[in-house]
């Protein structure tokens, strides 16, 4: 393929190229992180402490700035007395590629240390149930009244003011509010996924039924289609693969207010364990944990991806 073709507007890729870009999309930020962690030259602030020497306060495995290390060497040379040791190192918030890799597997295999802390299998497992049920519960009421608004446009003008006004309340803010009515378990984390998606899935679905080709309406319309006929046998199964597509989009928006519903009431989910983790300053299991969720997430949306190909292959736009 040649440049001009590559950078074509709208070209459509090779399957060649696009798996190759796509391979490239993970490698080149994973390259960027090696080489910072691993190349001394390009970023190590602090100096790692292998041996104190005759500094009091410095330990081993300690991290201290450049400046005071190369501070208390000179004054340790000064003085003729033994030098500290040490190795350049990154802050602990940025661990090296190989310790999350170690971390992967040891968040699945060690015990957590807090002895009534979850483990990470068991915090994954429940953070998926709360977001299969906050989905769940939104796409029952939202995907039927976005239907409705995109066909009709009195129940259009009857809901839409509000739902446009009601998307631009935070779903977090309603939290402490649904822990007072819900409990303190997982009724409130599923409550802020089901606002936080709702009303988004209402005003997204209505658009997407608004493009629906008016032909095929007005055709059906002629033949005598009724109101329900219209609905189940034109409407719907016109929409179906962009319907399809919406869903896979607002579920990734699912993802991202989990984080936020799991900081309200239970010590439970992926979102208590990465706190805990943080609070230990294991960091790696911090980024093992997060990039698990990018793992589930991404595999989700691929998995979906392939079917959408088998439920709708007529549909060129649905891509894995």
């Amino acid at each position: 393929m040649t440049r001009t073709r590559w950078f074509a507007v709208h070209a459509e890729l090779s399957p060649r190229a696009r798996s190759l870009l796509g391979f490239f999309s993970f490698v080149l930020p994973i390259l960027l992180w090696c080489i910072v962690s691993y190349v001394p030259a390009v970023w190590h602030p602090l100096v790692l402490i292998t041996d104190p020497g005759s500094v009091d306060y410095f330990q081993p495995d300690m991290r201290v700035d450049r400046a005071t290390f190369d501070q208390e060497t000179a004054d340790a040379t000064a003085q003729n007395r033994a030098l500290p040791q040490g190795v350049p190192a990154n802050p602990i918030y940025l661990p090296a590629p190989h310790e999350v890799l170690k971390a992967f597997y040891t968040s699945f295999t060690m015990p957590p240390e807090a002895r009534d802390s979850p483990w990470l299998h068991q915090s994954l497992w429940h953070s998926i149930q709360v977001i299969f049920w906050g989905f769940v519960i939104s796409s029952i009421f939202g995907v039927p009244l976005g239907i409705l608004c995109g066909t009709y446009s009195p129940i259009s003008r009857l809901t839409e003011p509000f739902v446009e006004f009601f998307r631009y309340l935070p779903a977090p803010a309603f939290g402490a509010l649904a822990v007072a009515i819900l409990g303190i378990y997982d009724g409130p984390k599923i409550a802020v996924i089901v606002i936080g998606t709702f009303f988004q899935q209402v005003l997204i679905i209505a658009n997407t039924t608004r493009k629906l080709d008016g032909a095929l309406v007005e055709a059906a319309l002629t033949l005598g289609t009724k109101n329900l006929q219209l609905l189940s046998r034109v409407v719907i199964p016109g929409i179906l693969p962009d319907l399809y597509r919406d869903q896979r989009i607002l579920l990734g928006w699912a993802w991202t207010y989990l984080i936020v519903a799991e900081l309200i009431g239970t010590t439970t989910g992926i979102t208590w364990f990465i706190t805990q983790q943080a609070r230990y300053q294991h960091f790696a299991n911090v980024y093992a944990a997060i990039f698990i969720i990018g793992i589930i997430g991404l595999g989700t949306d691929i998995l979906l991806g392939l079917l959408g190909k088998r439920l709708f292959p007529w549909d060129r736009t649905v891509k894995a």
